[in-house]
């Protein structure tokens, strides 16, 4: 079993969870329900099943967790895009939250990998 609280990917997907949802409340009031909704749930399941995935009896088991993790980054680099698209952020915003995304998917990868080896 690892400690979630010790894991670089866990506490920088806690970071990117306060930067979407900041991000979000700037979002017009009627993507409410709508896009802010899914960038939030998108965001608070990557450190979430990050979490879950570590109390995990085997490697295996955790593995399967960052996979759903990886997931949930995608499906926010998409919503990201959509925002982009309808002009809710701009492209410097942008490209610095994609920067970080890709970094975390990056770093969930080869985490998931060392796993796997073990």
């Amino acid at each position: 079993m690892h400690n979630f609280r010790k894991l670089d990917i866990w506490t920088k997907s806690m970071s990117l969870v306060t930067e979407i949802y900041q991000l979000t409340n700037l979002f017009p009031a009627h993507e409410r329900f709508g896009l802010i909704s899914q960038m939030q749930r998108a965001a608070v399941s990557l450190p979430t099943n990050i979490a879950e995935g570590s109390a995990k009896s085997s490697n295996k088991d955790f593995a399967r967790f960052l996979e759903m993790s990886i997931g949930s980054s995608l499906e926010l680099e998409t919503e990201l895009t959509i925002a982009l698209n309808l002009k809710y952020i701009d492209s410097v915003v942008f490209e610095s939250i994609q920067d970080k995304i890709i970094e975390l998917q990056k770093m969930i990868i080869g985490f998931k990998n060392k796993l796997n080896k073990e």
